[in-house]
């Protein structure tokens, strides 16, 4: 039983690495969005009647725009690239898993962990760009100086939990297929999978949640602090 894709190996290069499931299976979904996204923004257009992939796109756009502006209280202008993009292909590599022989690389902790460093990546970047690198900086001093390795700590360890969270429960839902597959090989492995896709789902949203509180919560809380010292 292989728990994740990185120990599904296909191509084994002596002194240069492994081509393994995690690899492949994360360009499959790649190179499928980008397809799909080509072949839909390809014949756009503003009429009255339109396709139902275009139909189905801006359903999408919309029900994300909805969530990110529900969700930060803020315009979901600048935070839709990032978050959708996150959103889309957790839920894609999750979804894929109902096919025969596809090993979802959110399955692989170095997938989880690089999604969770796209994100702590994201947080100053977006912070920076709306209050500036000083007043970014300054918001891990306050309200005060000794708040710093606490901030720092506090970085890293949401980090590290974006990571696992998503690791454990696309692991957790593999083993128990697993196991299900070898007790009752006919009725409940269908409905494990069943559920595996349900749950695959929900944690696309929660990542991307997650994703969306860190990174607005880095501006929103500078916005904060500007606002209580002009009361005082």
């Amino acid at each position: 039983m292989n728990i994740s894709p990185d120990e599904i190996v296909f191509i084994d290069w002596p002194g240069w690495g492994q081509l393994n499931a995690t690899i492949v299976y994360t360009w499959v979904v790649l190179f499928l969005l980008v397809f799909i996204c080509r072949s839909i923004t390809a014949k756009l257009t503003s009429q009255t009647k339109i396709s139902r992939w275009q139909n189905t796109l801006e359903t999408i756009v919309i029900v994300i725009n909805n969530q990110i502006r529900e969700i930060s209280r803020q315009e979901p202008g600048r935070y839709l690239p990032f978050i959708g993009t996150i959103f889309i292909f957790i839920l894609t590599s999750n979804v894929l898993a109902v096919f025969p022989g596809f090993s979802p690389p959110t399955g692989s902790l170095s997938t989880t962990v690089a999604l969770a460093l796209s994100v702590f990546t994201a947080v100053p970047v977006y912070g920076i760009a709306q209050n500036g690198i000083g007043k970014y900086l300054r918001s891990y001093i306050q309200p005060t100086l000794f708040m710093l390795p606490f901030n720092i700590i506090g970085e890293i360890s949401r980090t590290l939990a974006l990571a696992v969270r998503l690791y454990g429960n696309m692991m957790s839902g593999t083993v128990i297929v697993a196991i299900l597959l070898g007790l009752v090989p006919l009725f409940f492995p269908v409905v494990m999978q069943l559920l595996g896709l349900i749950t695959g789902v929900i944690q696309a949203y929660i990542f991307a949640v997650l994703a969306l509180v860190y990174i607005t919560s880095a501006s929103q809380a500078q916005k904060n602090n500007q606002e209580m010292k002009g009361e005082r």
